[in-house]
């Protein structure tokens, strides 16, 4: 048989590339023709693992605009049944398939994966008869079928298609949480589960000065993700985010935790106060998969890639959620036993709390070794090679 040649869609944050990374990558070495279209801004996360990228995907910016007029029309506060649709499946998802279109052709793929939440390579999919699979992602969790059924119908019927929301995994979804630990919401198809990568960026290195930290302390990694930067001075357009302001809440809330503290900013300045206690240390960014095995806790924002590194290293978790899917899953985390959600004022107390609480490290060890008795993700190239067929 011919080897599959496989076509990637992404758009987001980096992590939303950081999720599907690992299943390109196995495809690819297991001999598979693999080329990942995406926005230019996310093109590095792929051709730093050796991959074929075609920039021709619109940037994240380009969804968020259309938000724009949708939301000025609404009465009241959007929720996220409001926003999904239109972020995700809005007019510029038929834009995206007509500038895949070109690379469809040259390329021919057998099979489209697909970022969790990127719409548009499930309708060049349907176009084209062959198969698509999601792969994970936060906001692909949240996403049934009648949430997205009236924005794909509109989609679809302007590239004169006849795709519904029925048709959002019918040939199957990629996750990476064993299934009794699953975060997707009620409706979303069950996912064919796979071991969390624990090293998804290659030759990472933790900083020397790490290795030099007091050992008779807990270690605490606070990070707040690559959505949150992303969404910093768009002047109102975007989600009411502060990350800011959440960073100020975690440096401060640390401050009065006897641990030592990593907090990874993204890049991001901390809100105007005092400057970081000694034992808190500030930097842009960490490789966290790889600081996640040596922590005792993780204080994070909810984001989907982060709660599976730390079910992968068994490290217990405190969320301090922002916007979008991270709320939903901040309450899974709760409702699992993997750790609790906090507000920003709780920061110390919460931390405190569950470092203390043998039950939450008893409960996400439990689902560490679950995950661990799934199948690596470089099984998933088979199994993706098998949608084709000979």
């Amino acid at each position: 048989m011919a080897a599959p040649r496989i076509l990637a869609t992404v758009t987001g944050s980096p992590s939303h590339a950081r999720a599907v990374l690992p299943f390109a990558r196995a495809c690819a070495a297991a001999g598979h023709e693999v080329v990942v279209a995406c926005p230019e801004e996310l093109s590095g996360v792929f051709t730093a693992a050796g991959l074929e990228v075609a920039t021709v995907m619109p940037p994240m910016s380009a969804a968020v605009a259309t938000l724009r007029p949708a939301l000025a029309g609404l009465t009241g506060p959007p929720d996220m049944d409001t926003v999904m649709p239109l972020l995700f499946a809005g007019p510029h998802v038929s834009d995206a398939v007509r500038a895949l279109r070109p690379v469809a052709g040259r390329f021919a793929p057998d099979l489209v994966l697909r970022d969790g939440t990127e719409l548009a390579g499930l309708l060049l999919a349907e176009e084209r008869g062959i198969p698509h699979v999601a792969a994970p992602s936060g906001g692909g969790q949240r996403m049934g079928p009648d949430l997205v059924d009236d924005a794909l119908r509109a989609r679809s019927a302007e590239l004169g298609l006849a795709v519904t929301g029925k048709d959002l995994h019918r040939h199957g979804r990629l996750d990476c949480l064993p299934p009794n630990w699953s975060f997707a919401a009620e409706g979303v198809a069950p996912a064919w589960s796979y071991r969390q990568d624990d090293e998804v960026a290659r030759g990472d290195v933790l900083p020397a000065w790490i290795g030099e930290l007091p050992a008779g302390r807990p270690l605490v990694l606070a990070a707040i993700g690559t959505a949150l930067p992303m969404m910093a001075g768009r002047d109102g357009d975007g989600p009411p985010v502060d990350p800011s302001g959440a960073l100020r809440a975690l440096v401060d809330g640390l401050a009065d935790l006897d641990c030592e503290a990593v907090v990874a900013t993204g890049g991001l300045p901390v809100a105007d106060g005092p400057p970081p206690a000694d034992h808190v240390h500030v930097l842009d960014w960490v490789p966290q998969p790889l600081l996640l095995s040596c922590a005792d806790l993780l204080v994070t924002h909810g984001g989907y890639n982060s709660i599976r590194e730390a079910v992968r290293t068994g490290t217990p978790m405190v969320v301090l959620p922002q916007f979008g899917d991270q709320e939903a899953n901040a309450d899974r985390v709760g409702a699992l036993g993997l750790g609790r959600r906090m507000g920003p004022a709780d920061v110390t107390a919460t931390c405190s709390a569950v470092l203390a609480d043998p039950g939450v490290r008893a409960e996400v060890r439990r689902a560490q070794r679950a995950m661990l008795a799934l199948p690596p993700v470089a099984a998933a190239a088979d199994d993706l090679a098998a949608l084709v067929g000979p």
